[in-house]
Order: structure tokens, then C-alpha cells, then sequence
């Protein structure tokens, strides 16, 4: 092929009539491409195994639009009931975001699939995903044994031993927020009030930062990047992925920068080791591997962006919708107000909340459940496939990308009869069977901070509703669903304050 070339180009050169040397070069290029044809046929072969059916729809963008166009529309759950009606409703084969995907269904592939971590799956994200939160993909490889050791101590930091010592900071911070952003009001929109609640809180813990200022100028970059997990992925200056990137960035160095004063303070005479209530990064930051030494800081920087993503959109998203569907029901906001009186009442003047009242908001936390079920923060998570996978009759091959929806059970009638009745009582006793309500993932791999998200949706929700009665503004205004669940209004409502 190199020597047809090379005639072509010395053809050209000399100002030779190409067609006249056509006799003489389509045979050995017909004879080329011939060869080049049964050769990668021959590397083909045709395999045998069985693969999910379904279909990948376009090029490159496969059936992405479809997916979010469902969740726009405000009924996420039809790209997922659409295709096991048509295909299976074990696993069917699609495409997301460019990559083939085997997505897991009903409570059987939901327990394969989060039992099968590091077996046959491991956490993935879409690559422009992953160039937002991470650090350059060759720093972030060089630390993989300490990403490890990472993931294996976020459980033991959110643990509800070590978060209890939280709740009264959660319950003083809620006070202060009611106080400065609600009750100085007639009207409030309730989305964006929960995202600066969530983000001061998440600082305060994550991080121990208190200033206004140095909270609000991280929020800033902070909703660049919210915003760009759910833009289309072209970098170029002036689109909202473009500043996802660039804020993402800013944020990791600031993490840095935050890591590097908090070690020179740990290495002061002053600082006592062990201190209840200690912040999430200098816990990391004090953890050591087998051999003793220290965490990789850009892995603690990646992790705590991980976390402020986690423990920011989606509490926020829980919050404004248990607002949402608690004006929607008011025997259910009566119920919940019960409970939380008898708590309020039973505290003296001015003590704060603690682990044992907390345990007492049961019916409250049946509530909130109903409401991550029927309007889940988040649709699912990826895996990527490390070796292949024979599931229900059917070949996912190492290589392929995996998800699994919550809306594959989360609103079917095999699971939850009259799955759009609104029904709290559906978490009381047993409640839901094993992996059917999975707004957390599940197995041993659920999300670590299924409990953290609990005490804040609670704390948050007693404060509320012994201050304020509210209705909503847009009686039947729509919910979408892109990353997370919110009303596209932002949920405004009408306060009625409580007399004390």
C-alpha cells in the first residue's frame, strides 16, 4: 500500500495524468483491500456469546437523548419500563454517553450488580464526568492504591458513631438558616435555599470552614460545576461545560491550598488528636496506610469534591421534595408535625438535638423514604465491566460499562403496589423487600452516606416544621429530573410562621 503511495505522489509530482496509471494500480489495491477485509474478519471472529438485546441507537451519542428527554419530561421511569417491555426485564443493552451499557434490572439485577463489585464491576464515570471532578488522569492513576484505601475509610468516617457528634451542629446551623433566609419572608424558593443550606453545612463538616465569604466564593465555582455534569460535554470557552471544567479545577487547587494550612496545623503543639466533631478532610488527612504513611492529598481532594457533590445536590434535591410533597399532603405534614412536637417539647430552652432524638423521628423518616422513592435524587449509578458477566441467559463482555436504575423498581407494581399512590406506611414494619428500594445503592458497597443524608433531611425537617406551615405557589408545578430531581420552578411557597 506504501508503494501505491509513493506512485501517486511521484505521479503528481512529475504532472503525470493519474488516469493512466488506474489500470495499473486499482488491481493491487483491489487486492489490497481484499486481504485487508478477510484479515480483520479473520481477527473477528463471530462470538458466540449472547448478548442483552436491545439497541445503541445513533453514533456516539447512542440513545443519551432519549434518556434525558424521559427525565425532562418529568417521567424518567418510561426510558427504563419502555425497553424491558420491549427487551427483557432482566438487562437489556443500550448506550449512553458514548459507551455500550448493560443496564441491570428489577431486584435480581440490582442484587447482582451491587454484590459484584470488584469481582466483575468497579465504580466508573463517563470520561467528561470524570474530567470535571479529577485531576489530570495521569496524577490520579499514579494513587490508585491510595484511592483504595480512601474509599475502604469514607464508611468508617460516615459511620453513625462518628456522625452523631454532628447533629447538634446540623441542628444549630438549620436554626440559623431559618432564621436568616426564611423567616424574614412571605415567599421563599424553597431548591435554592436548600442548595446554600447543604453547601454551608457540607463545609462546615467536610472541611470545618465557617466564613460567609470563603463558603459563598466556593459555592460559586461549586454551581459551575453542578451545572456542567448535566451540559453537553464540548470544552470550548463561553459553554457551560467549559466553566464546569474550569471551576472544577479551582476548586481542587483551593482544596489543596485548604489541606496545606490544615497540616500546619495539625503539626502545632495546639491541635488535640481525637477531638469529637472533627472535620472529614483532617480525619483523612491524619489516616495512614498499611505502612504508615500518609494519604495522597489530590486523592483526599478528588474524594471531598466527590463528597460535596454527593452531600449537596442530592440532600438538597431529598430536602425541597419531602417540602414539595409535605404541602401536596397536609394529614402527612400533620403527622410528621405531631412527632416532631413531642421532641421539640420534651428539650429544654436552648438544647440542641442529639442522637437519641433522632431516633425517635421514625414516622418522619418513612416520609422521606416515600419521597425517595417516588422522586429519587439521582436515577443510578455506572460500573465498568471487568470481566465478563453471564447474567440471566445473557453475555455482558469485560470492556462494556454497566447501570442500574432505580426506576426499575422503585415504581413497579411487582414491588410497590399503585406505585404512584403516595404511601409513607409503605416503610413502616418490614418495609420494602431487599434490593427494591435502592435510592442509596445497596450490598456492601451502598453509599456511604446514607446516613449523613438521614440526619440532615431530619434535623433540617424538625426545624422546619415547628417554625412554618406553607403551601405551594405553582400548584402542580412540573418535576424534572436531570442529575437530580427539582421542580423547575425552584418550588416557591407561601410561609406560614407557627406561634411558639
Amino acid at each position: 500500500m506504501v508503494l501505491l503511495i509513493l506512485v501517486v505522489v511521484a505521479a503528481k509530482y512529475m504532472d503525470m495524468d493519474l488516469r493512466l496509471l488506474l489500470p495499473y494500480l486499482l488491481p493491487p489495491a483491489v487486492l489490497f483491500i481484499s486481504l485487508y477485509l478477510i484479515f480483520s474478519a479473520y481477527r473477528r471472529k463471530p462470538s458466540t456469546a449472547k448478548l442483552p438485546p436491545g439497541k445503541t441507537g445513533w453514533p456516539i451519542i447512542g440513545e443519551t437523548w432519549d434518556f434525558v428527554r424521559a427525565g425532562r419530561s418529568g417521567t424518567p421511569e418510561k426510558f427504563v419500563n419502555d425497553r424491558m417491555g420491549k427487551y427483557s426485564t432482566d438487562v437489556f443493552r443500550t448506550s449512553l454517553l458514548g459507551d455500550n451499557l448493560a443496564m441491570f434490572c428489577g431486584a435480581t439485577g440490582n442484587k447482582f450488580l451491587f454484590s459484584s463489585e470488584n469481582k466483575y464491576v468497579i465504580s466508573w464515570w463517563p470520561r467528561p464526568i470524570q474530567r470535571i471532578l479529577s485531576f489530570p488522569e495521569a496524577i490520579v492513576s499514579s494513587s490508585k492504591d491510595d484511592s483504595t484505601i480512601l474509599r475502604r475509610f469514607l464508611p468508617e468516617i460516615l459511620r453513625p458513631e462518628a456522625l452523631k457528634h454532628y447533629i447538634p451542629v446540623m441542628d444549630s446551623m438549620a436554626k440559623d438558616h431559618l432564621e436568616a433566609d426564611w423567616s424574614q419572608n412571605k415567599q421563599v424558593r424553597v431548591l435554592p435555599l436548600s442548595k446554600k443550606y447543604t453547601f454551608a453545612l457540607a463545609c462546615r463538616l467536610f472541611m470545618n470552614i465557617k466564613d460567609p465569604a470563603h463558603v459563598r466564593r466556593l459555592e460559586n465555582h461549586f454551581t459551575l460545576v453542578s451545572d456542567g455534569l448535566v451540559s453537553v460535554p464540548i470544552n470550548f470557552p463561553g459553554t457551560t461545560y467549559y466553566r464546569a471544567v474550569k471551576g472544577g479545577r479551582i476548586i481542587r487547587e483551593e482544596l489543596l491550598a485548604i489541606m496545606m494550612q490544615r497540616k500546619t496545623e495539625l503539626a502545632s503543639e495546639n491541635y488535640k488528636e481525637g477531638a469529637e466533631g472533627t472535620d472529614l478532610m483532617t480525619r483523612m488527612l491524619l489516616a495512614s496506610d498499611e505502612n504508615g504513611r500518609p494519604l495522597n492529598e489530590r486523592d483526599i481532594a478528588y474524594k471531598v469534591l466527590g463528597l460535596l457533590v454527593a452531600g449537596h445536590d442530592t440532600t438538597s434535591s431529598a430536602i425541597t421534595m419531602v417540602i414539595y410533597y409535605l404541602a401536596e399532603y397536609p394529614h402527612i405534614y400533620q403527622r410528621v408535625f405531631q412527632e416532631q412536637k413531642e421532641i421539640a417539647m420534651s428539650k429544654a430552652p436552648g438544647e440542641l438535638l442529639n442522637w437519641e432524638d433522632v431516633q425517635k423521628m421514625n414516622y418522619s423518616w418513612s416520609v422521606a423514604c416515600e419521597v425517595l422513592r417516588v422522586s429519587p435524587p439521582v436515577s443510578g449509578t455506572f460500573r465498568e465491566v471487568i470481566a465478563d458477566i453471564s447474567f440471566a441467559g445473557f453475555s455482558i463482555p469485560k470492556g462494556w460499562k454497566a447501570y442500574w436504575s432505580v426506576y426499575s423498581t422503585h415504581k413497579n407494581p411487582k414491588y410497590f403496589p399503585d406505585p404512584e399512590r403516595f404511601d409513607p406506611s409503605r416503610f413502616e414494619g418490614k418495609g420494602p423487600a431487599p434490593y427494591t428500594f435502592v435510592p442509596f445503592g445497596g450490598g456492601p458497597f451502598m453509599c456511604a452516606g446514607k446516613e449523613y443524608a438521614r440526619l440532615e433531611i431530619l434535623v433540617f425537617l424538625h426545624n422546619l416544621v415547628n417554625r412554618f406551615k406553607w403551601e405551594k405557589v405553582i400548584p402542580n408545578e412540573k418535576i424534572m429530573y436531570t442529575s437530580f430531581a427539582m421542580p423547575v420552578k425552584g418550588l416557591p411557597v407561601l410561609l406560614q410562621p407557627l406561634q411558639n
